[in-house]
């Protein structure tokens, strides 16, 4: 197949994108599509906007792919990218390299801090490139909404990158519940035993080494001055301006599993318990609740999120990992974690009914999202998926935020009970850095 011109290859994926969804629907899948495009002329050209620490795994995650461009605030991390892609093309800020790059790339990889992924992520969606974004999607709510809307109009592939949802362990778990090998599911909890939070802002500020671009580092956040070493690179999401702490590092990981072996969208109350809020920095330990509707005809559904020191000791006397989900139904429990499944039945003498597998292996969790560019066929954790995900989660801190428990109106992404929710719902954004 020869090399096209970057406007008739645009054409072409986007064509071949459309054929395989229309197959996908039509109920046959055809892996000729991806067969095809696996040719070194139909490699995607791919932007990675951000490239260490867990950007590093994410561009590893595509370099079989054209890596064209690569985007970094931090010329150290930057420059050692560019050894591994010598031919990239580089730049500091994201949008100016969108604006200059739109229509020599198809794809672009998002994976900042949570504070600019929306920024940058709507901002390709609009000009028609497919998106991979590191969890969560957003840092509020209003933007997850405003993304998955973005991506679902412009019709672009989309992936958010909660990698285990790939596993084959997450695979069995939603098998098992969904057979109903624990009868119906009304009850689940989740936790993690870590804790993103605390501290005192610091008074001062100090100059950022020249390698460094803080204003682009801050992007849409409130101005403040630099200190090493308290939020670029590893400390930024203990801060509410950039992170959302624990939950927002880690629930979009353990929720998934709940969400989609129940088949949980909007949540229809949220409360949250922790220590006094502080307005800086996130809670080393926290507690949310929520109430999930009946949906499919399952049953509605309580969910409650722990992490950091607020770990129940119930949970811990079940002898459980540090970290998991356990389903509770009416003939048992079922726990899990990222690689292995336990059942606690009711009665001591039941065995665990395993369901044959219907949910196909995972060709991989980059690969789904690269195959999805190429042929329109479907991802597992699309922006229409991992959108709700996300505004369930971060529903959670603006419940603690409020102190409130939050009736949740989510067609409107409202607390209808609770004016004073909404500024944590959608957020303020400095000149340049908007999304709506």
């Amino acid at each position: 197949m020869p090399v096209r011109s970057n406007t008739s290859r645009r054409d072409f994926l986007k064509t071949s994108a459309v054929a395989g969804a229309a197959t996908v629907a039509g109920g046959v899948f055809s892996q000729l599509a991806a067969d095809e495009s696996n040719s070194p002329n139909e490699k995607l050209n791919i932007a990675c906007i951000g490239t260490a620490n867990r950007a590093a795994a994410d561009v590893a995650g595509v370099k079989g792919e054209n890596i064209t461009v690569l985007c970094d605030i931090d010329s150290v991390y930057l420059d050692r990218a560019k050894t591994q892609f010598p031919d990239a093309r580089t730049y500091a800020d994201g949008r100016e390299m969108l604006e200059a790059e739109e229509k020599k790339i198809d794809a672009v990889v998002v994976a900042t801090a949570d504070h600019t992924h929306a920024p940058f992520s709507i901002r390709a969606i609009r000009k028609g490139l497919h998106v991979y974004c590191e969890k969560p999607l957003t840092h509020t709510v209003e933007e997850s909404r405003l993304v998955a809307e973005a991506a679902a109009k412009h019709n672009v592939a989309t992936q958010l990158g909660t990698q285990i949802h790939a596993n084959d362990n997450y695979r069995r778990v939603v098998e098992i519940i969904q057979a109903g090998a624990i009868g119906d599911v009304t009850e689940v909890h989740v936790w993690v035993g870590k804790g993103w939070g605390g501290g005192e802002r610091p008074i001062g500020g100090e100059t950022p080494p020249s390698t460094l671009s803080w204003d682009l580092w801050l992007g849409p956040a409130p101005e403040r001055p630099f200190v090493a070493g308290r939020y670029h690179p590893a400390q930024w999401r203990r801060w509410w301006d950039f992170g959302q702490g624990t939950l927002g590092d880690m629930a979009c990981h353990y929720m998934d599993l709940p969400f989609w072996a129940l088949k949980l969208r909007h949540p229809t109350h949220c409360e949250a318990e922790g220590p006094e809020v502080h307005p800086e920095t996130c809670p080393l330990g926290l507690t949310v609740r929520y109430k999930f509707p009946e949906r499919d005809g399952l049953p509605p559904v309580d969910l409650t999120w722990y992490d950091g020191n607020m770990i129940p000791k119930a949970i811990h006397e079940k002898r459980v990992p540090g970290s998991g989900v356990m389903f509770v139904g009416n003939e048992g429990m079922l726990f899990a974690n990222y690689g292995s499944y336990k059942y606690f039945p009711n009665d001591p003498a039941a065995k665990l009914a395993i369901p044959e597998k219907t949910i196909p292996a995972s060709i991989g969790h980059h690969a789904e999202w690269i195959k999805a560019c190429k042929d329109g066929s479907p991802t597992t954790c699309n922006f229409d998926y991992s959108g709700a995900l996300t505004e369930a989660v971060l529903l959670g801190n603006v419940a603690y935020r409020t102190g409130e428990a939050l009736e949740w109106d989510a067609k409107a992404l409202k607390a209808t009970n609770c004016a004073a929710a909404d500024k944590y719902v959608r957020k303020e954004y400095r000149e340049g850095w908007e999304v709506a």
